[in-house]
């Protein structure tokens, strides 16, 4: 540290009267001390250090810059180390304070979708018990709003609470039911297209007047999907739909913005999604993607094939 502050100083005041300076306030280094320091060569931790610190920069700039402690080790791990050698969660929490590198904070953030008038005959499948035991089984779907420069955009997400994979989405300009209704096409056209069954399929959402639309329950009754919906707002009944609604907002929305228009928030969705899908950590998945954690289930749970032998 000595020899750091002398040489941030040394071009306005000299290497000489630093020293001098410091000695007198009781830090004695004297001038050919200094030389000594700054002509060895340096250390094998030093050099380590600035390894390992490239890496943690390049892991938190290509996650969105959202990865606190925990997940830049993780994913650091996942890439085998640095230079083939494993790296320590405390050096990663040492170097990311030392370069002023941290994770991004969450907010809770306002209801978008506004309940549906009358009687909804819908029971609530769920009793606020988020869990399923294969893909498929149960879906949330939410709707989150986006203030642009030109006018407010609103996303609609349906998940898989299996994988927390984001199965269907859609962004718009209005809350009619298109914008709820195409997320969902999204998410059934995407799973049959992997050949995969949604006819045990659960969804569940909030009240809002998109889900409770005559063309939306229509669609899901045709794909063999039960209806569920929360009780009227309480926004526990619905709460893994709005968890990444807030961890949409804070990594991507307030994290790049601001927006310009509509456009700009479509691409950028579609941007986030597949990171989300495919490269994100998750905490509640072992620290590994949802795509990823679905393809494990699929690996453990495929049928084996008998032979004849």
């Amino acid at each position: 540290m000595i020899v750091a502050f002398i040489d941030a100083h040394n071009h306005d005041f000299g290497v000489e009267p630093i020293c001098a300076v410091l000695t007198e306030a009781g830090v004695k280094i004297a001038p050919s001390t200094y030389y000594a320091a700054r002509s060895r060569a340096p250390s094998a931790r030093a050099v380590r250090d600035v390894q390992v610190t490239e890496k943690i920069k390049e892991v938190h700039t290509r996650n969105y810059g959202v990865y606190g402690v925990r997940k830049v080790h993780a994913e650091l791990a996942r890439q085998g180390g640095v230079a083939a050698r494993p790296v320590a969660r405390c050096t990663v929490t040492r170097l990311m304070k030392s370069v002023g590198l941290q994770g991004i904070s969450r907010l809770k953030t306002p209801r978008t979708t506004r309940s549906g008038k009358g009687s909804d005959p819908r029971p609530d499948l769920v009793k606020r018990e988020f869990t399923a035991a294969a893909p498929n089984r149960l879906w949330v779907a939410d709707i989150t709003y986006v203030r642009t420069f030109t006018c407010w955009a609103y996303a609609a997400f349906v998940l898989d609470v299996f994988s927390r994979r984001v199965v269907g989405w859609q962004v718009s300009t209005s809350l009619r039911t298109d914008l709820a209704l195409d997320a969902l096409e999204m998410g059934l056209w995407t799973r049959a297209r992997a050949g995969q069954d949604t006819s045990e399929l659960i969804h569940h959402s909030d009240r809002g007047v998109q889900y409770l639309a005559v063309r939306y329950t229509q669609r899901l009754a045709e794909s063999g999907a039960v209806a569920s919906v929360g009780s009227k707002g309480d926004s526990y009944d619905n709460t893994l739909a709005e968890a990444f609604n807030s961890i949409f907002k804070a990594e991507l929305i307030r994290n790049k913005g601001p927006w310009r228009g509509v456009d700009d928030v479509e691409i950028a969705v579609a941007e986030y999604i597949d990171w989300y899908n495919h490269r994100r950590l998750h905490g509640e998945l072992g620290l590994i993607p949802p795509v990823e954690y679905e393809i494990n289930h699929h690996h453990t749970t495929a049928p084996v094939a008998l032979t004849n032998g």
